[in-house]
């Protein structure tokens, strides 16, 4: 008779599909406090994948562990955990930094006596010895203080204490233990930590392989990482039946993939062809409740395209009223793999908000795909930095925005404001927009567009910032290189840092929770600090 070999504990980097049980994972380590959200975790991964961490032990998580790299300036002067950190997201990542960062460190407690910390920390310093920094920092908890703050007196005094046995502390007793030394105490840290009373430890740990009177010079290695963009500029004409419209989309679809495009992208309210071949004139709400018809077999013969084509589609968008009877205008995105993914707009004009009684959306996600994560700001959304940034903070190197305009006030509008993105963001900013004009459809009357794909303004891209662009207001297919791997040298060795350079200390982004984010079971809403987070 066999016998059942024990379960494994194995380590390895994180990746995001393991989300769900990262966030299931910190909610059972620290019950009390609010959770990270969805987004953030995909913004740890996204942003620097090799430095974070899972422990998994019959296919359940029961470890994790984020960092990110961070410049010696910053690592070791006075911080706290909401600006070292990102706001969560690690997107203060630096891929030149000499010091990896703790950003988080959470384990099962029910899992005892495997000794899953101690494996975390050492696939750090693994990590930390492969890529030749000079060692591991972070802002460890002292959870025994706030207990014993009456009887310590400062925190410094708490730590010596501990230190010498005086009091006991399981955090820093176990960081110690580990091999790490304390350089002073981070005041503020985190402030909701009550049991810490907001201070944390400065930890550290040396890398006894480097010298530290000699500090590596880190350089962004200028490899190539291309991906091929196609976005289209569709015009706006009747047709006779839903096989037509099909018929039409998938011509481009098929062209685009022709030229090996990894994504192609069709512009906003593209689908209102559709309506073209009604035979009678429909009242505002009528018209929306036909496209909603429309709703799932558009989406099945996008997702069938891009599997059949091997193409990624990024559906322009589509009006249709949600299950509660909400209106909203909503982009499908249908990758190669399958998976279909959605993006409802969250500003909508003025006139759409008249005409439609479209409802924004509540939340911004990034989209992951088989070259890495993108984002979608359906035409107006691309008017608001706030969203493009919550969508970097995630990890998007490219953002696409499908629009529709009517004349070149509002076309400029888009641009301008797309080609801001960019360079605020350091990211390529795709847009796709309608021409033409489509008789007999309401609010349809006429079109104005010149699509582009947009690049940052720095020495690695085009000279005025834009890989490709349509001739105004004709029918075409633009397509264009991107080389993925600039923007991260451009971002950390740039003629300007944009998202380096922002200032964490002074502002930040502060998302409101919403019921409606996506499919995971928490909210993708990011939030100011919260007490998971340091060591």
């Amino acid at each position: 008779m066999s016998k059942k070999s024990p379960a494994k504990l194995k380590v390895r980097v994180a990746v995001p599909g393991d989300v769900r049980g990262i966030l299931a994972l910190i909610s059972a380590a620290y019950p009390d406090t609010e959770n990270y959200t969805a987004g953030e975790i995909r913004g740890q991964i996204n942003n620097f994948p090799d430095g974070q961490f899972v422990a998994v032990l019959e296919k359940k998580i029961v470890g994790y562990c984020a960092s990110s790299r961070i410049d010696e300036a910053i690592a070791l002067a006075p911080h706290d955990w909401p600006t070292i950190s990102g706001n969560g997201f690690g997107s203060r990542h630096d891929p030149t930094g000499d010091w990896l960062y703790g950003i988080e460190m959470a384990v099962d407690e029910s899992r005892r006596g495997l000794r899953i910390g101690k494996r975390l920390y050492d696939a750090r310093r693994v990590l930390a010895e492969r890529l030749e920094l000079r060692g591991i920092v972070f802002g460890g908890r002292m959870p025994g203080y706030a207990r014993q703050k009456a009887k310590a007196g400062k925190p410094e005094d708490y730590l010596i204490g501990v230190r010498e046995g005086k009091f006991r502390d399981p955090v820093i007793g176990f960081h110690l233990a580990n091999g790490f030394t304390p350089i002073g105490i981070l005041p503020k840290y985190l402030p909701g930590d009550k049991e810490s009373a907001g201070f944390a430890t400065h930890m550290v740990w040396r890398n006894p392989y480097v010298d530290p009177n000699e500090p590596p010079e880190f350089r962004v290695p200028r490899h190539v990482e291309s991906v091929r963009l196609a976005t289209v500029q569709l015009q706006a004409r009747a047709v006779k039946d839903f096989a037509e419209f099909v018929k039409n989309v998938e011509y481009f679809v098929d062209v685009a993939a022709d030229y090996r495009s990894d994504f192609v992208v069709f512009p906003e309210l593209f689908t209102l062809s559709l309506l073209s071949f009604e035979s009678e004139t429909l009242s505002p709400m009528e018209a929306i409740d036909r496209l909603t018809e429309h709703r799932a077999p558009i989406v099945a013969e996008l997702s069938r395209m891009a599997m059949r084509y091997n193409i990624n589609i990024v559906g322009g968008s589509h009006p249709t009223r949600t299950e509660d009877g909400t209106i909203k205008n909503i982009a499908y995105t249908c990758l190669r793999d399958g998976s279909v993914h959605s993006q409802e707009k969250i500003h909508p004009t003025p006139n759409e908000a008249y005409w439609w009684k479209i409802k924004g959306g509540s939340s911004v996600n990034v989209i992951q795909t088989d070259i890495g994560p993108v984002g979608v700001l359906i035409c107006y959304d691309s008017e608001f930095p706030e969203l493009a940034r919550r969508l970097v903070d995630e990890g998007a190197r490219i953002i696409f925005v499908p629009f529709c305009t009517d004349n070149r006030q509002g076309y400029m509008r888009v641009r301008y404001c797309s080609q801001a993105r960019a360079i605020e963001n350091q990211c390529f900013v795709v847009l796709s927009g309608n021409v033409g004009n489509l008789p007999g459809v309401d609010n349809m009357d006429i079109q104005y567009a010149q699509s582009c794909i947009l690049t940052p303004c720095d020495f690695p891209f085009a000279r005025d910032g834009i890989a490709a662009e349509a001739s105004e207001n004709i029918e075409a297919l633009t397509i264009a290189d991107v080389n993925l791997a600039d923007l991260t040298w451009a971002r950390a060795e740039g003629t300007v840092r944009n998202l380096a350079d922002r200032r964490f200390d002074l502002y930040r982004i502060d998302w409101r929770r919403s019921k409606s984010s996506e499919s995971a079971p928490v909210d993708a809403a990011p939030r100011g600090p919260k007490v998971p987070g340091g060591g």
